[in-house]
């Protein structure tokens, strides 16, 4: 994200220099207020959009993901329980993942406890992401 927003803020930084250079202070007084608040929201619309697609542009890390099979050993996870998990991760409520998995919501809800007590977490953001830090969902 640093990397998106430092060449914006260094423009900026160039554009206040250019004010400075042309000697803003007759200019402020020649033009009207409502010019410069116009090309000033322009340049942060145009840059606003410019930093939103760079950072929506960026390739997305599950395809190089690969699973902590030996963690997902060590905590003793079932495949069930990693499923669940993962649809804890996309932000699906409980009848979602029960609906999605063909399970009722009772058992969505023993295993999301199930899954609570192995990672040790008593939240759904706790969870996921330890399981992200762990490596068992991207």
């Amino acid at each position: 994200m640093i990397r998106a927003l430092v060449p914006w803020a260094l423009l900026l930084a160039v554009a206040a220099f250019g004010l400075q250079w042309l000697q803003y202070r007759y200019l402020v007084h020649a033009l009207p207020r409502e010019l410069y608040i116009g090309v000033i929201g322009a340049a942060f619309a145009v840059g606003g959009a410019w930093v939103g697609w760079t950072l929506a542009a960026r390739a997305s890390p599950v395809g190089d993901f690969k699973r902590n099979d030996l963690a997902l050993r060590s905590l003793g996870l079932t495949g069930q329980e990693v499923r669940v998990l993962e649809r804890l991760a996309a932000g699906q409520s409980n009848k979602e993942i029960a609906k999605g998995l063909g399970l009722s919501p009772n058992t969505v809800k023993t295993h999301i406890g199930n899954l609570y007590g192995k990672l040790e977490v008593a939240r759904r953001t706790q969870a996921v992401g330890k399981a992200r830090e762990l490596g068992l969902i991207p």
